[in-house]
């Protein structure tokens, strides 16, 4: 009879279950997270120099926000569980604890394995650098970190509390809370990032506007005399306004062949994400070959000036005739 109580006691429940895979699939996340964050940081403090246009910004905010949101749970999950298992110290041998926790050092490996043979694939293309020696030993101390930590806790008796688990957990909390804030020194405070959007979209317009400008002078071989100009209610188009004033963007044609453009800018365009304007689908006038532009910017008003060669963007009569 005892045997047969005994037995049933170990049983894992519906709640146990979902707990333990509620963990499981948090920390999975969180050491993504963590490792994430931690090869950005080390890619700003030893950039590439093959790769200058480097922007950590979107895997730095993803990566935030899932440890804001994810690790806190994960961290209330195991301390309920923990407090749990002390208190029926016969549920550390439920098969639903030890299956999910082994999955979960199986998980971590996973990830671990992954970020490792992408760094190998770096290294095997020539990036033998302290940046690459940093990432390797960033994820080494993560995986150890996980093993040591799920391991002991697989071996430690569950009815007693380990005081080096318990500090350890402490330190992990601190660490991770620093690695988060590390990530607004990186991609700037919200308010700070909202200011750079602002100054992308800015940049695009006028790219926008620019392209409308040659496409204007291709068809009518004169440049418009004021922004409003651009306007065409039959395709739709509506010369952009300043999306943070609402006012128009300061145009000027400054010569037959050569215009103004000007904005005011928030901040510098080594703030701007670069993958946030390539993205961006413009329109491009007809015979324009060229794909490189300047749009650096400092903080306050910026000019930039233009001069339509029409030797790369030719007039449509001249194409016609071709």
């Amino acid at each position: 009879m005892e045997a047969t109580l005994s037995s049933q006691s170990v049983k894992s429940s519906p709640r146990d279950v979902f707990m333990y895979l509620f963990a499981t699939i948090a920390l999975y996340f969180s050491v993504w997270s963590v490792i994430q964050l931690l090869l950005q940081y080390i890619s700003v403090l030893f950039p590439d120099p093959l790769n200058p246009y480097f922007d950590p910004g979107s895997t730095v905010r993803w990566s935030m926000a899932l440890l804001v949101i994810i690790f806190p749970a994960y961290c209330w999950v195991s301390r309920f569980l923990r407090r749990d298992l002390l208190a029926h110290p016969e549920k550390s041998e439920i098969r639903a604890r030890k299956w999910l926790l082994y999955l979960t050092l199986f998980l971590a490996a996973l990830l671990i394995i992954g970020d490792l043979v992408a760094l190998i694939y770096s290294f095997l293309e020539g990036e033998i650098t302290t940046r690459f020696f940093l990432k390797i030993i960033a994820i080494l101390i993560v995986a150890a970190a996980v093993f040591w930590y799920y391991l002991r806790d697989l071996r430690t008796n569950a009815s007693s509390s380990d005081a080096r688990m318990t500090l350890f957990a402490r330190l992990a909390i601190a660490a991770v809370a620093l690695i988060v804030v590390g990530g607004f020194f990186v991609v700037g405070s919200p308010f700070r990032q909202r200011l750079v959007r602002f100054d992308s979209q800015k940049a695009s317009d006028l790219q926008n506007i620019q392209w409308q400008i040659v496409s204007f002078w291709q068809k009518k071989e004169v440049l418009p005399q004021k922004i409003e100009d651009l306007r065409d209610d039959i395709s739709g188009y509506i010369p952009p306004r300043d999306p943070q004033s609402g006012e128009a963007y300061d145009y000027q044609p400054t010569d037959a062949l050569a215009f103004r453009l000007c904005a005011n800018f928030n901040t510098s365009s080594n703030e701007s994400s670069a993958n946030e304007m390539s993205q961006v689908k413009l329109p491009v006038p007809v015979g324009g070959g060229g794909t490189s532009e300047n749009w650096r910017h400092g903080e306050g008003r910026v000019c930039f000036e233009r001069t339509i060669d029409p030797a790369l963007y030719p007039l449509e009569k001249t194409l016609l005739k071709r």
